[in-house]
């Protein structure tokens, strides 16, 4: 059997690393784990108990005992929490204007970190949803903190402008200047806002960086693909 691999990737909003991970653990047959959306359903998970976010006290409190599931195949990443689907509902605005102030809590960080882990420790072993081959790990602080002992590590980037389109084209579905308007504020704010506890807008020693900003998806899916197929022979 073909040695397990993590591959772990790192982005800023708009990047196009969910979908680049989920398209590259697809092709590799590798398990996928969306660690960003774990800080969705920790929101989503808080405000439905009523928890006050700007406590941090009351927001640990609450992350700790989070009854959570995530699913891991790269063709249907399901989230369940406390028995509820919200694998949908965790991409509202409304979680999306509220993300950072969980995200940021370095106590749900270091709680969130750990289930992360065990998640990544159990997909290199047989029995897993990848049979042990690996996974595709995908978030903020991957590289670097998570899994900096990733057999792979990319940071995928792209300019401003290129993430700023991106993003309103997928909530807005156009990237007109009243979209790009109403997304800078989701993107740039919250990058903003996360980078103060994460280090995602530059590449750590060792970590390869991809730029997206003038490539389309099937052309940086080929270049994620070939560096990860590189770095499996040791050519990185």
């Amino acid at each position: 059997m073909t040695a397990p691999v993590t591959v772990a990737i790192d982005g800023p909003s708009g990047s196009g690393k969910s979908t680049v991970s989920k398209r590259l653990a697809a092709a590799l047959g590798l398990a996928y784990l969306d660690t960003g959306a774990m800080y969705r359903a920790a929101t989503w998970w808080c405000r439905r108990r009523g928890v006050d976010l700007d406590s941090a006290a009351e927001v640990t409190a609450a992350v700790a005992v989070m009854p959570l599931e995530m699913g891991i195949d790269p063709a249907d990443p399901t989230v369940v929490c406390d028995g509820v689907d919200i694998t949908t509902e965790i991409r509202l605005s409304e979680i999306s204007a509220a993300v950072s102030a969980v995200a940021t809590n370095l106590d749900v960080r270091a709680e969130l970190r750990e289930r992360q882990r065990a998640v990544i420790a159990a997909e290199r072993r047989p029995g897993g949803f990848s049979d042990g081959r690996g996974i595709v790990a995908e978030g903020r602080d991957i590289t670097t903190v998570v899994a900096p002992d990733a057999d792979v590590r990319l940071l995928l980037t792209a300019d401003e402008s290129a993430r700023l389109a991106r993003r309103a084209r997928e909530l807005h579905g156009t990237d007109d200047a009243e979209s790009l308007a109403a997304t800078r504020a989701e993107v740039v704010g919250r990058d903003a806002r996360d980078s103060t506890v994460s280090a995602f807008l530059t590449a750590a020693d060792g970590v390869v960086t991809v730029d997206s900003s003038r490539l389309d998806l099937e052309q940086t899916v080929e270049l994620v693909l070939d560096v990860v197929e590189r770095a499996r022979r040791g050519a990185l």
